[in-house]
């Protein structure tokens, strides 16, 4: 699967730059197409909860827009959630946050994504910390 030939990694970084909140997480696209897309951001400290681990809402970020990336690479740049589910599987710690996520499933009217989301140390060793999945709707502007 290629991307739609006006939505490339170029394109893609822009669209998550115009996202106030991905500017305030620091978030970067680092791969894009194929029905894929990988989201990376740098753990800090004022990303933690009280427990000194990676907020889950960070984590639940990081999947929500991967899987939508990933979807818009099929589907092309109009797309929004449709509605997504994370499954946390250990603290999250590390250097960076990396959601790489992948279409399972694309038709006409959504895509069915997946998206493993990983820490990753300073030796780059990954570990998996969770799980999500959702569905991604293309959209069309309204004329009103």
């Amino acid at each position: 699967m290629t991307p739609p030939p006006e939505l490339d990694l170029a394109a893609a970084r822009k669209l998550l730059d115009a996202q106030p909140f991905s500017r305030l997480l620091g978030a970067r696209v680092t791969a894009f197409g194929d029905g894929g897309a990988t989201l990376e951001i740098d753990i800090r400290d004022d990303l933690h909860q009280q427990n000194g681990f990676l907020h889950g809402g960070v984590l639940a970020y990081a999947a929500d827009n991967a899987l939508t990336f990933a979807a818009g690479a099929v589907l092309g740049p109009s797309v929004l959630t449709g509605g997504f589910s994370v499954q946390y599987l250990r603290p999250a710690t590390g250097r960076t946050l990396r959601a790489r996520a992948t279409v399972v499933h694309a038709g006409r009217r959504q895509a069915v994504t997946r998206c493993d989301l990983l820490t990753v140390t300073e030796e780059d060793e990954e570990t998996l910390c969770a799980v999500a999945q959702g569905t991604v709707l293309p959209v069309t502007a309204r004329t009103s």
